[in-house]
């Protein structure tokens, strides 16, 4: 099985910032798209960020120029860091990841359990 923890989340004033933080553990072969999606209270969860293993990046347009996802392979973690956080930006943010636990067998997505994030002054 494959866990996904995630930490970093809080209550932050606008203007401020964040760093989340979401490890991969487990019987892990490999990991291919890590990402970072949010929901907000009565809203369809939506696409902040993604990286692939190679690195390339891809943000929603709400959080581009304010928001920077990373990852350390060796560590199967991704990082969102966030600056300029607004009201808007308030949800529950989830990690998410693309993981082959075997050779011999296809990747599958993987889940956190969420971290709330809170803008408010």
């Amino acid at each position: 099985q494959v866990q996904l923890a995630e930490s970093g989340g809080g209550l932050v004033q606008p203007g401020g910032s964040l760093r989340l933080s979401c490890a991969a553990s487990g019987s892990i072969f490999s990991v291919n798209t890590m990402g970072w999606y949010r929901q907000a209270p009565g809203k369809q969860r939506e696409l902040v960020a993604a990286i692939t293993r190679g690195g390339s990046t891809n943000y929603a347009d709400s959080v581009k120029g304010r928001f920077t996802i990373s990852r350390d392979n060796g560590k199967n973690t991704v990082y969102l860091q966030m600056n300029g956080l607004k009201p808007g930006d308030t949800a529950v943010y989830y990690c998410n990841a693309d993981v082959r636990t075997s050779p011999f067998r296809t990747s599958q997505i993987y889940w956190g359990q969420g971290t709330q994030v809170t803008v408010s002054s």
